[in-house]
C-alpha cells in the first residue's frame, strides 16, 4: 500500500488510479481532480490508508494489549478518529464518483456507511466499557478497512489468473463493478462468522 501510495505525492493527475478517471470523451476531456471536493477528498483517502491498516493492525495484538497498553489506546485513537473524520467521509465521496455506473456507486456507498458506521459504534461501546462489543465492531470495522487489500487482491486474479484458468477475459469495466463488491462483502461475511463463532469467548 505504501508503494502505491508513493506515487501519489507527485500531485500529477496521471498517475495510477486516475489515469482511469481522467478520461477523453466526445463532449471534452475530463479531469476528476478539477472538483476541489473530489480534489480533497482523493487525496485524503489515498494518504490516509495507510495509516489506518497500521493503528487497525495493532488493536489486534494481545501482547500489544497487556504489555504496553497505552499503545493499543493511542493507535485505537488515531484509527477512530481518522477514519470517522477523514479516510470514511473520503471514500464516500469518491464513492459517489465511482466508475461502473450504479452497481459501483452502491457498492462502495455501502461500503463507506458500514464502515463508518461500525468504527462509531466501536468507539461507543468502549466509551461505555462494553469491550467484548467494542471487539466485535472493531473485528467488522477493520475487515472493510482491508478491503483496499482484497479489493486489489481480487482485481489481480480476476486480471491474471482468471484467464491462466482457461475462462474469458472480463471486459475492465465490468472487472471494475464485480471488485467493487468482491473487494468487502466476502471480508464483511468472515468477520461476522468470526463473532458468531467467538460469541462466548471472553477478553
Amino acid at each position: 500500500m505504501i508503494e502505491l501510495t508513493i506515487p501519489y505525492f507527485s500531485m500529477e493527475s496521471d498517475v495510477r488510479f486516475l489515469r482511469i478517471k481522467n478520461r477523453v470523451t466526445s463532449e471534452g476531456s475530463f479531469n476528476y481532480l478539477e472538483s476541489p471536493v473530489r480534489y480533497w477528498a482523493f487525496y485524503a483517502h489515498v494518504f490516509t490508508s495507510c495509516i489506518l491498516l497500521f493503528a487497525g493492525f495493532t488493536q489486534f495484538s494481545k501482547k500489544i494489549l497487556k504489555k504496553i497498553p497505552k499503545i493499543h489506546r493511542v493507535s485505537g485513537w488515531i484509527y477512530i478518529v481518522v477514519l470517522i473524520l477523514i479516510s470514511g467521509p473520503s471514500g464516500f465521496i469518491m464513492g459517489i464518483y465511482a466508475n461502473g455506473g450504479d452497481y459501483s456507486v452502491i457498492a462502495f456507498l455501502t461500503l463507506s456507511c458500514l464502515w463508518i458506521f461500525s468504527t462509531s459504534m466501536a468507539l461507543y461501546t468502549v466509551l461505555k466499557k462494553r469491550y467484548i462489543a467494542h471487539r466485535n465492531w472493531m473485528v467488522i470495522s477493520y475487515a472493510l478497512t482491508l478491503s483496499a487489500l482484497t479489493l486489489r487482491a481480487w482485481s489481480y486474479f480476476l486480471t491474471n489468473q482468471w484467464i491462466d484458468l482457461g475462462f474469458e477475459a472480463i471486459r475492465p469495466m465490468d472487472k471494475y463493478r464485480i471488485v467493487a463488491w468482491l473487494g468487502w462483502v466476502p471480508n464483511f461475511l468472515f468477520a461476522l462468522s468470526w463473532i458468531w463463532l467467538n460469541r462466548n469467548k471472553k477478553i
